[in-house]
């Protein structure tokens, strides 16, 4: 399904851009929630991961309480990371700086966004990582298809992008 799109993504591209697009009027509130990992380049925790759900949730100091739920195999435990996003004012929300281990902050960028908030593209300017996410746990193959070369548009490596495995036997709830 990927190998017709990879092309798009094509090899010494990335960084030879300027930054990735920004969503313009992001309404927050409608993007806190659950969102199933369909496909990524991923970070070192995420490789290979399986049923990855990111929730996001507002504090009350206007942060985003993040957790990142997965399992690092398919029969593994199930594991959570938690971080906090600091929305850029000046971004319209659209950039976060996503922390992990004070004092540092990874960009986050949400570069695309369905008009229903159904799906998503959140990437960073350097072009090593990326996340296409969806209220749900499969996308169709179509719109897989279209996110996959909207990423690859933005200067990504389509080589390098890889699916999630969702199989749900426990509650989405669990995310939470």
């Amino acid at each position: 399904m990927l190998a017709p799109l990879r092309a798009l993504g094509k090899p010494g591209t990335a960084g030879r851009r300027g930054p990735v697009p920004r969503v313009a009027g992001l309404d927050i509130d409608r993007y806190m929630g659950h969102w199933y990992v369909i496909a990524l380049i991923p970070t070192r925790p995420e490789r290979g991961a399986s049923n990855a759900v990111e929730c996001y949730a507002k504090a009350p100091d206007g942060t985003i309480e993040t957790r990142f739920r997965y399992r690092p195999a398919q029969s593994a435990k199930v594991k959570i990371i938690k971080a906090r996003g600091f929305v850029r004012p000046e971004s319209g929300a659209a950039v976060w700086g996503m922390r992990f281990i004070w004092p540092f902050r990874a960009q986050y960028v949400i570069a695309w966004l369905d008009p229903d908030y159904q799906s998503v593209i959140v990437a960073r300017d350097k072009r090593d990582h990326v996340w296409i996410m969806a209220r749900t746990p499969t996308l169709a193959p179509q719109a897989f298809d279209l996110m996959a070369s909207r990423v690859a548009g933005m200067g990504y490596e389509l080589a390098r992008l890889e699916r999630v495995r969702q199989t749900w036997p426990e509650a989405p709830e669990a995310t939470h």
